[in-house]
């Protein structure tokens, strides 16, 4: 069963406040319940969680200076009115607090806050990435090294110290460097206080945009590449569902440091698609789609506008459907290829009958813009009815294509600044001829077929 709420989103701390300002927000949100049936989860972090004290006076969400309304800060302030806004939201909340700075009085009122204010609060992060402390942060000792082993021995000693006030809701973990920093080496450090733990979370980016580090749009959105790197996924899931904790990507995206220049291509939006369900298929319960800075950001689905990462977002929330959308039994994700190539198909199948409800198929094959653009035909054998199937497909001119550059689901349908659908999406017939479908995708397009 693929949880409701898998393809979820994770927030930059900083700039939660004002996302919620942002019109696109709840409606993009919405947008993907609609097709879910559950609304997404939040998660409440980043970067700046480990720059942020609380401060209970403070008669505003966040307080902080920069230099450049495209920068985020290097220190922040946060009060009350955060956790309000935190609890606006429809969807399970994880927040992310304050560990790098090693005032566990400060983070403990804000657990206390964040439990008080918020019905719908998960869990709770104590540090993000914390392999990434510098020398100089007040959590290393001084003479000290940062490892593996001292961050377990700080997670365990501050669930412990904090777990009387707030339950046993801890979201621990939250690496980003796998294998060296893992929840499978994590467990055993934990001992008894795992018991305080509700989930785990890894971070993961498939490429990286800082330092004026390459990124690939082609490497990115390769069916067989996302295979190959979602693998390292399973044993993570593994070990945490081995002491029946959940396992999440808590935050996720394409690129590092905002994206660089791919993450804003339709590529981009087609690898969103793939990279969800081979987390599902790795055994990844909810993958946390990274929104950063606003208006700094080209991995995000919105902000000032709809993004085309977000077309992806939606196609496969539509793939994926709404628990018991046919038969109220629940359905169940299946890979129908080998991975090894650059075609992908999934199929969604009803718990109850074991018949095929849904298959995406999706072309992986780059296209630029400019001459001939390849095709592949896929075939789908074995079909129990005779009638014609509807389908809808998600393309664009180019893989780079931009938001407003063509990117269409169903013929026409768009979204706008506020994440309004713009448009009619319609179906496309496929004959079922001797209980085979064939379909013709482009390079760079995606299908779904509605078998039942």
């Amino acid at each position: 069963m693929v949880d409701p709420a898998l393809l979820s989103v994770s927030i930059e701390f900083f700039a939660f406040p004002g996302y919620l300002n942002l019109s696109a927000t709840q409606k993009c949100l919405s947008n993907i319940q609609a097709l879910r049936g559950v609304a997404p989860a939040v998660r409440i972090g980043g970067t700046t969680q480990d720059r942020a004290s609380f401060d209970p006076s403070l008669q505003s969400a966040v307080q902080y200076t920069v230099d450049s309304p495209l920068d985020a800060p290097d220190t922040l302030t946060y009060g009350p009115e955060f956790f309000e806004l935190a609890n606006t939201l429809k969807g399970d909340v994880t927040v992310g607090l304050n560990r790098q700075l090693n005032n566990i009085t400060n983070t403990m009122l804000a657990a206390v806050e964040a439990k008080k204010v918020v019905s719908g609060l998960l869990a709770l992060e104590l540090g993000n990435e914390p392999e990434f402390y510098a020398s100089g942060s007040p959590i290393i000792p001084s003479g000290t090294t940062w490892s593996p082993t001292e961050d377990g021995a700080s997670q365990k000693a501050w669930f412990t110290s904090i777990q009387s006030s707030v339950g046993d809701i801890f979201q621990a973990a939250v690496y980003l460097q796998y294998p060296t920093w893992s929840t499978t080496g994590l467990i055993p450090l934990l001992e008894g206080a795992i018991s305080y733990v509700k989930t785990f979370s890894g971070h993961s980016y498939p490429q990286s945009a800082c330092g004026g580090a390459s990124t690939n749009l082609q490497t990115l959105m390769s069916h067989s590449g996302i295979v190959s790197y979602t693998k390292q996924y399973a044993k993570e899931a593994t070990s945490a569902h081995s002491q029946n904790k959940r396992y999440f990507l808590g935050e996720t995206n394409s690129a590092t440091c905002g994206g660089g220049g791919i993450s804003n291509n339709f590529g981009a939006g087609l690898w969103v698609m793939d990279y969800l369900l081979q987390g599902a298929m790795n055994g990844v319960e909810r993958l946390y789609f990274h929104q950063g800075t606003i208006g700094n950001c080209a991995y995000c689905f919105w902000g000032n506008d709809t993004f085309a990462p977000f077309y992806g977002a939606m196609f496969v929330s539509e793939f994926l459907g709404s628990e018991g959308d046919v038969d109220g039994s629940g359905s169940k994700l299946v890979m129908l290829d080998n991975g090894s190539s650059s075609l992908g198909a999934y199929a969604m199948f009803s718990t109850k009958t074991g018949e095929v409800l849904r298959v995406l198929v999706y072309n992986s094959a780059f296209f630029s813009g400019s001459g001939s653009r390849s095709s592949e035909v896929v075939s789908l054998a074995g079909l129990k009815t005779s009638a014609t199937l509807r389908a809808k497909r998600l393309t664009a001119p180019a893989s780079t294509s931009l938001a407003g550059q063509g990117i269409t689901i169903g013929g026409s349908g768009t979204f706008d600044a506020s994440c309004n659908s713009v448009g009619s999406q319609v179906f496309e017939s496929v004959v079922v001829q001797s209980g085979t479908a064939s379909v013709t995708l482009k390079a760079s397009e995606a299908v779904i077929l509605y078998v039942n």
